[in-house]
């Protein structure tokens, strides 16, 4: 999963969502530094990744892109699962994506001193192009390819992968919607045992 379902799925916490965040600008255990709940979230982010590249569900997302894309299809499909979040974003909030989103970037402006440096450096870009937000949209989704694609030097091939997100679009959607159901339910029992 990308930012935006590792943020939601830290249920409202800040410092959870922080860590949850940042997790992987953390290298192995140098995180003690943090405060308790930062490191339960960076232990959940981890929770969440081994959780997510380890479901079925979403190996057969990935197989539909790996002949193109090879190892960078699990990039490529966190980011379309979080297109998914973004795009049905009323179905998991009562909040509006808007309204979410600015209160995210406050949060991590209000406590940027503490994030690790690579966290510092995307944050502008994220805050300036709204990447939360404009997930939901393919132009916004573009320009994250796009800017994937150029720090892989054009070796990934993700600017191209909008056109897949269209071929594959309602098989993607409906992948994400089963295994986004059961993120929630593995999620909500790893917070309770953090």
């Amino acid at each position: 999963m990308n930012f935006l379902a590792h943020l939601y799925l830290s249920k409202d916490n800040p410092q959870l969502m922080i860590g949850n965040l940042i997790a992987d600008h953390i290298r192995g255990n140098k995180f003690t530094h943090f405060s308790e709940e930062i490191q339960k979230g960076i232990q959940l982010h981890r929770k969440i990744d081994t959780f997510t590249d380890t479901h079925e569900i979403v190996r057969k997302s990935k197989r539909r892109l790996h002949e193109r894309y090879g190892h960078y299809d699990g990039v490529i499909i966190d980011i379309f699962y979080d297109h998914f979040l973004a795009k049905n974003w009323h179905l998991y909030s009562q909040i509006p994506l808007d309204i979410y989103t600015q209160g995210v970037y406050k949060l991590l402006s209000d406590n940027k001193e503490i994030l690790p440096k690579k966290t510092q450096d995307i944050l502008p870009y994220m805050i300036a192009y709204d990447w939360l937000y404009n997930y939901q949209f393919l132009e916004g989704m573009q320009q994250v390819l796009n800017g994937l694609n150029k720090r892989t030097k054009g070796v990934s091939k993700m600017n191209l992968a909008l056109e897949d997100l269209k071929i594959y679009n309602t098989e993607l959607e409906n992948d994400f919607f089963l295994f986004f159901d059961d993120l929630i339910k593995f999620t909500n029992t790893e917070i309770t045992t953090l």
